[in-house]
Protein backbone atom coordinates (compact mmCIF):
# COMPACT_ATOMS: atom_id res chain seq x y z
CA UNK A 1 0.00 0.00 0.00
CA UNK A 2 3.16 2.40 0.66
CA UNK A 3 4.54 2.33 -2.54
CA UNK A 4 1.18 2.51 -4.40
CA UNK A 5 0.20 5.68 -2.36
CA UNK A 6 3.82 7.06 -3.11
CA UNK A 7 3.68 5.91 -6.95
CA UNK A 8 -0.11 7.34 -7.04
CA UNK A 9 1.58 10.39 -5.34
CA UNK A 10 4.47 11.23 -7.29
CA UNK A 11 2.56 10.63 -11.04
CA UNK A 12 -0.68 12.29 -9.68
CA UNK A 13 1.20 15.46 -8.71
CA UNK A 14 2.73 15.87 -12.16
CA UNK A 15 -0.29 15.77 -13.53
CA UNK A 16 -2.14 18.11 -11.33
CA UNK A 17 1.08 20.64 -11.83
CA UNK A 18 0.47 20.11 -15.98
CA UNK A 19 -3.22 20.85 -15.47
CA UNK A 20 -2.33 24.04 -13.54
CA UNK A 21 -0.22 24.89 -15.67
CA UNK A 22 -2.43 24.86 -18.28
CA UNK A 23 -5.84 26.39 -16.55
CA UNK A 24 -4.09 29.40 -14.92
CA UNK A 25 -2.37 30.89 -18.05
CA UNK A 26 -5.73 30.43 -20.00
CA UNK A 27 -7.32 32.45 -17.02
CA UNK A 28 -3.94 34.91 -17.22
CA UNK A 29 -4.63 35.41 -20.78
CA UNK A 30 -7.97 36.33 -20.19
CA UNK A 31 -9.33 33.64 -21.93
CA UNK A 32 -11.54 32.15 -19.52
CA UNK A 33 -14.05 30.74 -22.29
CA UNK A 34 -11.55 27.99 -23.37
CA UNK A 35 -11.18 26.54 -19.75
CA UNK A 36 -13.93 23.77 -20.91
CA UNK A 37 -11.74 22.99 -23.37
CA UNK A 38 -9.20 22.49 -21.03
CA UNK A 39 -11.06 20.28 -19.53
CA UNK A 40 -13.16 18.55 -21.76
CA UNK A 41 -9.41 17.47 -23.14
CA UNK A 42 -8.10 16.76 -19.31
CA UNK A 43 -11.61 14.13 -19.12
CA UNK A 44 -10.54 12.66 -22.16
CA UNK A 45 -6.92 12.06 -21.16
CA UNK A 46 -8.57 10.46 -18.16
CA UNK A 47 -11.01 8.07 -19.95
CA UNK A 48 -8.07 6.99 -22.11
CA UNK A 49 -5.92 6.22 -18.76
CA UNK A 50 -8.53 4.38 -17.27
CA UNK A 51 -9.51 2.35 -20.34
CA UNK A 52 -5.82 1.69 -20.85
CA UNK A 53 -5.58 0.05 -17.41
CA UNK A 54 -8.62 -1.84 -18.01
CA UNK A 55 -7.62 -3.15 -20.82
CA UNK A 56 -4.16 -4.30 -18.76
CA UNK A 57 -6.48 -5.83 -16.91
CA UNK A 58 -8.58 -7.94 -18.41
CA UNK A 59 -6.84 -8.58 -21.32
CA UNK A 60 -4.04 -11.01 -18.96
CA UNK A 61 -6.95 -12.56 -17.44
CA UNK A 62 -8.31 -13.56 -20.56
CA UNK A 63 -4.68 -15.30 -21.14
CA UNK A 64 -3.24 -19.12 -20.58
CA UNK A 65 -1.16 -19.51 -17.25
CA UNK A 66 1.96 -18.98 -19.65
CA UNK A 67 1.10 -16.15 -21.65
CA UNK A 68 -0.30 -14.43 -18.63
CA UNK A 69 2.76 -14.53 -16.73
CA UNK A 70 4.43 -13.33 -19.88
CA UNK A 71 2.77 -10.50 -20.77
CA UNK A 72 3.10 -9.44 -17.01
CA UNK A 73 6.43 -10.17 -16.98
CA UNK A 74 6.99 -7.49 -20.18
CA UNK A 75 5.02 -5.07 -19.10
CA UNK A 76 6.81 -4.74 -15.54
CA UNK A 77 9.67 -4.37 -17.39
CA UNK A 78 8.35 -2.08 -19.72
CA UNK A 79 7.18 0.44 -17.22
CA UNK A 80 9.98 0.09 -15.12
CA UNK A 81 11.76 1.13 -18.54
CA UNK A 82 9.20 4.08 -18.78
CA UNK A 83 9.29 5.54 -15.20
CA UNK A 84 12.71 5.14 -15.01
CA UNK A 85 13.49 7.44 -18.54
CA UNK A 86 10.40 9.54 -17.18
CA UNK A 87 12.67 9.81 -13.52
CA UNK A 88 15.77 10.93 -15.96
CA UNK A 89 13.35 13.61 -18.24
CA UNK A 90 11.79 14.92 -15.59
CA UNK A 91 14.90 15.65 -13.51
CA UNK A 92 16.67 17.32 -16.90
CA UNK A 93 13.69 19.40 -18.20
CA UNK A 94 11.65 20.61 -15.24
CA UNK A 95 12.67 24.12 -15.11
CA UNK A 96 11.09 24.31 -18.62
CA UNK A 97 7.72 22.53 -18.29
CA UNK A 98 5.97 25.82 -17.36
CA UNK A 99 7.47 27.81 -20.32
CA UNK A 100 6.96 25.14 -22.71
CA UNK A 101 3.28 24.50 -21.95
CA UNK A 102 2.28 28.27 -21.83
CA UNK A 103 4.25 28.31 -25.31
CA UNK A 104 1.90 26.03 -26.68
CA UNK A 105 -1.40 26.95 -25.01
CA UNK A 106 -0.55 30.36 -26.64
CA UNK A 107 -0.43 28.65 -29.93
CA UNK A 108 -3.78 27.17 -29.21
CA UNK A 109 -5.55 29.96 -28.22
CA UNK A 110 -4.10 31.69 -31.21
CA UNK A 111 -5.83 28.52 -33.80
CA UNK A 112 -9.04 27.03 -32.64
CA UNK A 113 -10.93 25.17 -30.00
CA UNK A 114 -9.88 21.68 -31.20
CA UNK A 115 -6.01 22.91 -31.02
CA UNK A 116 -6.90 23.64 -27.00
CA UNK A 117 -8.98 20.35 -26.66
CA UNK A 118 -5.72 18.48 -28.38
CA UNK A 119 -3.10 20.43 -26.20
CA UNK A 120 -4.95 18.97 -23.22
CA UNK A 121 -5.40 15.92 -23.90
CA UNK A 122 -1.88 15.05 -25.07
CA UNK A 123 -0.01 16.72 -22.48
CA UNK A 124 -2.30 15.17 -19.46
CA UNK A 125 -2.60 11.79 -21.74
CA UNK A 126 1.03 11.36 -21.92
CA UNK A 127 1.13 11.33 -17.80
CA UNK A 128 -1.97 9.39 -17.28
CA UNK A 129 -0.89 6.61 -19.65
CA UNK A 130 2.67 6.53 -17.51
CA UNK A 131 0.65 6.28 -14.58
CA UNK A 132 -2.06 3.34 -15.45
CA UNK A 133 0.75 0.84 -16.68
CA UNK A 134 3.09 1.60 -13.81
CA UNK A 135 0.70 1.77 -11.52
CA UNK A 136 -0.94 -1.82 -12.92
CA UNK A 137 2.51 -3.49 -12.73
CA UNK A 138 3.30 -2.13 -9.23
CA UNK A 139 -0.08 -3.73 -8.15
CA UNK A 140 0.38 -6.76 -9.76
CA UNK A 141 3.74 -6.77 -7.13
CA UNK A 142 2.03 -5.61 -4.10
CA UNK A 143 -0.70 -9.42 -4.68
CA UNK A 144 -4.43 -9.28 -3.82
CA UNK A 145 -6.62 -7.68 -1.89
CA UNK A 146 -8.15 -4.16 -1.95
CA UNK A 147 -5.04 -2.12 -0.06
CA UNK A 148 -3.37 -1.54 -3.18
CA UNK A 149 -6.30 0.12 -4.67
CA UNK A 150 -6.67 1.92 -1.64
CA UNK A 151 -2.77 3.24 -1.49
CA UNK A 152 -3.11 4.35 -5.35
CA UNK A 153 -6.46 6.44 -4.30
CA UNK A 154 -4.96 7.83 -1.17
CA UNK A 155 -2.07 9.10 -3.43
CA UNK A 156 -4.13 10.52 -6.42
CA UNK A 157 -6.40 12.08 -4.30
CA UNK A 158 -3.78 13.98 -1.82
CA UNK A 159 -1.90 14.63 -5.53
CA UNK A 160 -5.21 16.16 -6.28
CA UNK A 161 -5.71 18.25 -3.35
CA UNK A 162 -2.03 19.31 -3.30
CA UNK A 163 -2.32 20.22 -6.88
CA UNK A 164 -5.30 22.58 -6.75
CA UNK A 165 -3.87 24.47 -3.23
CA UNK A 166 -0.54 25.22 -5.67
CA UNK A 167 -2.97 26.46 -8.10
CA UNK A 168 -4.77 28.53 -5.30
CA UNK A 169 -1.53 29.38 -3.77
CA UNK A 170 -2.83 28.21 -0.81
CA UNK A 171 0.57 26.46 -0.18
CA UNK A 172 4.16 26.26 -1.73
CA UNK A 173 6.32 23.03 -1.80
CA UNK A 174 9.63 22.88 -3.29
CA UNK A 175 9.04 20.87 -6.30
CA UNK A 176 12.64 20.13 -7.42
CA UNK A 177 13.50 18.77 -3.52
CA UNK A 178 10.26 16.76 -3.79
CA UNK A 179 10.72 15.48 -6.93
CA UNK A 180 14.40 14.14 -6.22
CA UNK A 181 13.42 12.35 -2.71
CA UNK A 182 10.42 10.42 -4.45
CA UNK A 183 12.63 9.76 -7.67
CA UNK A 184 14.42 8.06 -5.36
CA UNK A 185 11.89 6.64 -3.72
CA UNK A 186 10.41 5.57 -6.90
CA UNK A 187 13.65 3.82 -8.17
CA UNK A 188 13.28 1.50 -5.28
CA UNK A 189 9.86 0.83 -6.12
CA UNK A 190 10.67 -0.06 -9.73
CA UNK A 191 13.94 -3.05 -8.69
CA UNK A 192 10.47 -4.35 -7.35
CA UNK A 193 8.28 -4.05 -10.06
CA UNK A 194 11.61 -5.02 -12.22
CA UNK A 195 11.97 -8.20 -10.22
CA UNK A 196 8.75 -9.18 -9.99
CA UNK A 197 8.62 -9.10 -13.48
CA UNK A 198 11.41 -10.99 -14.19
CA UNK A 199 10.04 -13.77 -11.40
CA UNK A 200 6.83 -13.75 -14.03
CA UNK A 201 9.01 -14.43 -16.49
CA UNK A 202 11.14 -17.19 -14.78
CA UNK A 203 7.63 -18.74 -14.19
CA UNK A 204 6.37 -18.78 -17.61
CA UNK A 205 9.76 -20.40 -18.79
CA UNK A 206 11.15 -17.46 -20.48
CA UNK A 207 13.85 -17.06 -18.50
CA UNK A 208 16.14 -19.92 -16.38
CA UNK A 209 16.66 -20.18 -13.01
CA UNK A 210 13.28 -20.65 -11.33
CA UNK A 211 14.50 -23.35 -9.34
CA UNK A 212 17.93 -21.71 -8.19
CA UNK A 213 16.47 -19.77 -4.61
CA UNK A 214 19.31 -17.95 -3.53
CA UNK A 215 18.14 -17.38 -0.02
CA UNK A 216 14.50 -18.62 1.55
CA UNK A 217 13.98 -16.17 5.02
CA UNK A 218 10.13 -16.56 4.89
CA UNK A 219 10.26 -18.47 7.58
CA UNK A 220 12.32 -15.59 9.43
CA UNK A 221 10.26 -12.74 7.65
CA UNK A 222 6.89 -14.34 6.77
CA UNK A 223 4.60 -12.29 4.32
CA UNK A 224 1.71 -12.57 6.48
CA UNK A 225 3.51 -10.55 9.79
CA UNK A 226 3.46 -6.90 10.02
CA UNK A 227 6.90 -6.05 9.55
CA UNK A 228 6.70 -8.43 6.24
CA UNK A 229 3.51 -7.09 5.21
CA UNK A 230 5.49 -3.48 5.28
CA UNK A 231 8.57 -4.73 3.92
CA UNK A 232 6.56 -5.85 0.56
CA UNK A 233 4.31 -2.73 0.48
CA UNK A 234 6.80 -0.21 0.89
CA UNK A 235 9.87 -2.35 -0.99
CA UNK A 236 8.14 -4.88 -2.76
CA UNK A 237 10.20 -7.33 -0.47
CA UNK A 238 10.30 -10.94 -1.56
CA UNK A 239 11.78 -13.47 0.91
CA UNK A 240 13.01 -16.19 -1.39
CA UNK A 241 14.27 -14.49 -4.63
CA UNK A 242 16.17 -16.51 -7.51
CA UNK A 243 19.09 -15.83 -8.18
CA UNK A 244 18.36 -14.06 -11.42
CA UNK A 245 15.59 -12.10 -9.78
CA UNK A 246 17.87 -10.52 -6.90
CA UNK A 247 20.78 -9.86 -9.68
CA UNK A 248 18.47 -7.67 -11.39
CA UNK A 249 17.07 -6.00 -8.33
CA UNK A 250 20.47 -4.86 -7.07
CA UNK A 251 22.20 -4.04 -10.43
CA UNK A 252 19.09 -2.03 -11.11
CA UNK A 253 18.94 0.01 -8.20
CA UNK A 254 23.17 0.20 -8.18
CA UNK A 255 23.26 1.76 -12.00
CA UNK A 256 19.90 4.14 -11.72
CA UNK A 257 21.10 5.57 -8.36
CA UNK A 258 25.05 5.74 -9.27
CA UNK A 259 23.41 7.99 -12.30
CA UNK A 260 20.88 9.69 -10.35
CA UNK A 261 23.70 11.22 -7.87
CA UNK A 262 26.77 11.55 -10.64
CA UNK A 263 27.43 15.26 -10.65
CA UNK A 264 25.42 16.92 -13.90
CA UNK A 265 26.92 18.92 -16.45
CA UNK A 266 26.02 21.70 -18.62
CA UNK A 267 24.97 20.23 -21.56
CA UNK A 268 26.53 21.11 -24.70
CA UNK A 269 25.46 20.76 -28.62
CA UNK A 270 27.01 16.94 -28.52
CA UNK A 271 25.61 16.39 -25.31
CA UNK A 272 22.30 17.20 -26.94
CA UNK A 273 22.73 15.30 -30.08
CA UNK A 274 23.75 12.21 -27.64
CA UNK A 275 20.77 12.75 -26.05
CA UNK A 276 18.67 12.59 -29.07
CA UNK A 277 20.75 9.45 -29.94
CA UNK A 278 19.16 8.16 -26.40
CA UNK A 279 16.26 8.61 -27.44
CA UNK A 280 15.79 6.76 -30.28
CA UNK A 281 17.54 4.02 -28.70
CA UNK A 282 14.63 4.24 -25.85
CA UNK A 283 11.79 4.58 -28.71
CA UNK A 284 13.16 1.65 -30.46
CA UNK A 285 13.51 -0.28 -27.10
CA UNK A 286 10.11 0.61 -26.40
CA UNK A 287 8.82 -0.06 -29.77
CA UNK A 288 10.12 -3.74 -29.70
CA UNK A 289 8.31 -4.52 -26.11
CA UNK A 290 5.38 -3.61 -27.59
CA UNK A 291 5.56 -5.65 -30.64
CA UNK A 292 6.59 -8.90 -28.90
CA UNK A 293 3.72 -7.80 -25.79
CA UNK A 294 1.13 -7.60 -29.11
CA UNK A 295 2.44 -10.84 -29.93
CA UNK A 296 1.85 -12.67 -26.65
CA UNK A 297 -1.50 -11.33 -26.38
CA UNK A 298 -2.37 -12.75 -30.03
CA UNK A 299 -0.86 -16.14 -29.40
CA UNK A 300 -1.46 -16.41 -25.84
CA UNK A 301 -5.13 -15.30 -25.38
CA UNK A 302 -7.60 -18.29 -24.38
CA UNK A 303 -10.32 -18.37 -26.77
CA UNK A 304 -12.13 -21.53 -24.66
CA UNK A 305 -15.19 -20.82 -23.00
CA UNK A 306 -16.13 -20.16 -19.32
CA UNK A 307 -16.02 -23.84 -17.51
CA UNK A 308 -19.54 -25.23 -16.70
CA UNK A 309 -20.48 -25.26 -12.67
CA UNK A 310 -20.08 -29.59 -13.59
CA UNK A 311 -16.57 -28.66 -14.46
CA UNK A 312 -15.72 -27.17 -10.87
CA UNK A 313 -14.09 -28.84 -8.13
CA UNK A 314 -13.77 -27.58 -4.82
CA UNK A 315 -9.99 -27.12 -3.13
CA UNK A 316 -10.01 -26.18 0.96
CA UNK A 317 -6.59 -24.90 2.27
CA UNK A 318 -6.34 -24.91 5.97
CA UNK A 319 -3.71 -24.76 8.24
CA UNK A 320 -1.60 -27.51 7.09
CA UNK A 321 -4.17 -29.27 5.10
CA UNK A 322 -4.81 -29.61 0.86
CA UNK A 323 -7.81 -31.09 0.74
CA UNK A 324 -9.52 -32.12 -2.90
CA UNK A 325 -12.93 -33.62 -3.13
CA UNK A 326 -11.71 -35.16 -6.33
CA UNK A 327 -8.57 -36.85 -7.77
CA UNK A 328 -9.53 -37.96 -11.08
CA UNK A 329 -10.51 -35.78 -13.92
CA UNK A 330 -11.38 -35.88 -17.28
CA UNK A 331 -8.51 -34.24 -19.49
CA UNK A 332 -9.45 -30.95 -20.83
CA UNK A 333 -10.33 -27.70 -19.40
CA UNK A 334 -10.90 -27.87 -15.41
CA UNK A 335 -11.94 -25.49 -12.97
CA UNK A 336 -10.62 -25.27 -9.29
CA UNK A 337 -12.80 -22.97 -6.46
CA UNK A 338 -10.31 -22.48 -3.72
CA UNK A 339 -11.54 -21.65 -0.36
CA UNK A 340 -9.11 -20.62 2.31
CA UNK A 341 -10.19 -22.43 5.38
CA UNK A 342 -6.84 -21.49 7.65
CA UNK A 343 -6.04 -18.68 9.85
CA UNK A 344 -3.15 -17.01 7.11
CA UNK A 345 -3.50 -15.69 3.38
CA UNK A 346 -2.58 -18.84 1.18
CA UNK A 347 -1.60 -19.57 -2.00
CA UNK A 348 -3.01 -22.85 -4.56
CA UNK A 349 -0.35 -23.96 -7.54
CA UNK A 350 -1.06 -26.92 -9.84
CA UNK A 351 2.31 -28.45 -11.00
CA UNK A 352 2.72 -30.85 -14.23
CA UNK A 353 5.83 -33.27 -14.65
CA UNK A 354 9.28 -31.76 -15.41
CA UNK A 355 12.10 -33.96 -15.43
CA UNK A 356 10.80 -36.65 -13.10
CA UNK A 357 9.52 -34.21 -10.51
CA UNK A 358 6.62 -31.93 -10.37
CA UNK A 359 8.26 -28.56 -11.09
CA UNK A 360 6.57 -27.01 -13.96
CA UNK A 361 3.95 -24.53 -13.15
CA UNK A 362 0.50 -25.04 -14.76
CA UNK A 363 -1.51 -22.36 -13.29
CA UNK A 364 -1.28 -20.42 -9.40
CA UNK A 365 -3.67 -18.47 -7.52
CA UNK A 366 -1.99 -16.12 -4.96
CA UNK A 367 -2.80 -13.94 -1.68
CA UNK A 368 -5.95 -15.84 -0.89
CA UNK A 369 -7.29 -14.09 2.27
CA UNK A 370 -8.63 -16.19 5.26
CA UNK A 371 -12.63 -17.04 4.55
CA UNK A 372 -12.36 -15.89 0.40
CA UNK A 373 -12.22 -18.15 -2.23
CA UNK A 374 -10.62 -17.87 -5.85
CA UNK A 375 -11.11 -19.56 -9.14
CA UNK A 376 -8.32 -21.56 -11.08
CA UNK A 377 -8.99 -22.37 -14.19
CA UNK A 378 -6.54 -25.37 -16.15
CA UNK A 379 -6.14 -27.38 -18.94
CA UNK A 380 -5.11 -30.53 -18.26
CA UNK A 381 -3.75 -32.75 -20.88
CA UNK A 382 -2.95 -36.54 -19.76
CA UNK A 383 -1.09 -37.40 -16.86
CA UNK A 384 -0.04 -37.01 -13.26
CA UNK A 385 -0.34 -33.34 -11.65
CA UNK A 386 0.08 -32.09 -8.15
CA UNK A 387 -1.91 -29.51 -6.26
CA UNK A 388 -0.14 -27.68 -3.52
CA UNK A 389 -1.47 -25.49 -1.24
CA UNK A 390 1.05 -23.14 0.63
CA UNK A 391 -0.57 -21.62 3.64
CA UNK A 392 1.04 -18.83 5.01
CA UNK A 393 3.16 -18.84 1.77
CA UNK A 394 5.88 -20.41 3.65
CA UNK A 395 7.44 -23.30 1.62
CA UNK A 396 7.75 -25.03 4.58
CA UNK A 397 4.16 -25.18 5.58
CA UNK A 398 3.25 -26.73 1.83
CA UNK A 399 0.91 -29.60 1.29
CA UNK A 400 0.47 -31.16 -1.86
CA UNK A 401 -2.04 -34.05 -3.52
CA UNK A 402 -1.20 -35.94 -6.37
CA UNK A 403 -4.08 -35.47 -9.19
CA UNK A 404 -4.65 -37.85 -12.30
CA UNK A 405 -6.11 -36.73 -15.49
CA UNK A 406 -7.28 -39.25 -18.40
Amino acid sequence: MIANYLTGLREGLEASLVVSILTAYVVKSGRRDRLPDIWLGVGAALALSLAFGAVLQFTSQSMSFEAQETFGGLMSIFAVGLVTWMIFWMRRTARFIKSDLEGKVADALAMSRFAVIVIAFVSVGREGIETSLFLWASTQTAGGGISPLVGIVLGIGTAVVLGYLMYRSAVRINLAKFFIYTSYALVVVAAGVLAYGVHDLQEAGRLPGIDNILFDISATIPLTSWYGSLLRGAFNFTPAPTVLEFVVWIGYLVTVFALLLWPRRATSPAGQQNSRVRRVVFGTVVGAAAVIAVGVVVSGTSAQETPKASDTYAVDSGNRTCDLAQRHFDAGKVAFEVTNSGDDITEVYVFGQKNGSFSRIVNEVEDIAPGATATMTVNLSPGHYQVMCKPGMVDDHAVGVVITAS
